[in-house]
């Protein structure tokens, strides 16, 4: 009808060009299961994500050949060394795991905007996958609380539901493991703070002695750190430095847990 209201967004797109993008982008959600874009993306792309996981729901021929004709990838993968293909996954991982949820498969979270244009941003993700967002957010909050640095509250305690009730028979265990992880991180945090501040003193005696500053304290001990800076300064958060996905989604910092 001439004049109604559209049913999707064009994303200033032809479109081919916009199937395109969001079949790239389901694609790459599939593959890391987790994806960075903009807010008006991400809601487009769920769209088509969420009707990918129903066809491997359904699991029938009709369904397999449909998906196929959705994902980006090559139909023959001749190197052996290459990823398996994203079909294999849908009917058989992603099947699996969302047997028992009767619907809502993927999330979308806003973050903070992209700094070069300021355009809203968002996490697009797939539900109690090893990279859930609420998961971790969840784990974090539990985390807090039995450290005493916050009081126990029924939303976190509804979260926590929330974040395991679909997740499968080791959603408690896996939890528990998520909140070992980030209380191990809060004290990797403190000892890396520890030997910042050591190697602070150091960088300063070292100043002292070669006469950049304080020549009247001159001839100062040294004594170098025995931590070498590389194993303590990847715990240290900068917030001027930190990227934005894990301002939001702490469980995204692999290499500090």
């Amino acid at each position: 009808m001439a004049g109604g209201h559209m049913k999707y967004r064009t994303l200033s797109r032809s479109s081919a060009h916009r199937q395109a993008l969001l079949r790239n982008l389901v694609t790459a959600l599939f593959k890391h299961e987790s994806i960075t874009t903009t807010w008006h993306k991400a809601k487009e792309a769920q769209r088509l994500a969420e009707k990918l996981v129903t066809l491997g729901k359904r699991n029938t021929q009709a369904a397999r050949d449909r998906a196929q004709s959705i994902f980006f990838e090559k139909k023959e993968l001749t190197n052996r060394n290459q990823e398996p293909s994203l079909v294999p996954k849908l009917f058989s991982t992603i099947r699996t795991r969302y047997a028992a949820r009767p619907g809502g498969y993927t999330r979308v979270l806003r973050i903070e905007p992209k700094r070069e244009d300021q355009s809203a941003s968002a996490i697009l993700e797939l539900v109690d996958s090893p990279v859930d967002t609420r998961f971790a957010l969840a784990a974090r909050a539990v985390a807090a609380e039995r450290a005493g640095a916050v009081p126990s509250t029924p939303v976190t305690r509804g979260n926590v539901l929330k974040a395991t009730r679909f997740r499968g028979p080791d959603a408690n265990k896996e939890f528990e493991d998520m909140v070992l992880r980030f209380k191990n991180l809060d004290k990797k945090r403190e000892w890396a703070e520890m030997q910042r501040e050591k190697q602070r003193d150091y960088d300063e005696a070292v100043k002292i002695n070669a006469g950049e500053r304080g020549a009247h304290f001159k001839d100062i001990d040294l004594e170098e750190p025995e931590v070498p800076r590389r194993k303590w300064e990847k715990y240290i958060v900068d917030e001027q430095k930190i990227e934005r996905k894990e301002r939001v989604y702490p469980a995204l910092e692999r290499s500090r847990i």
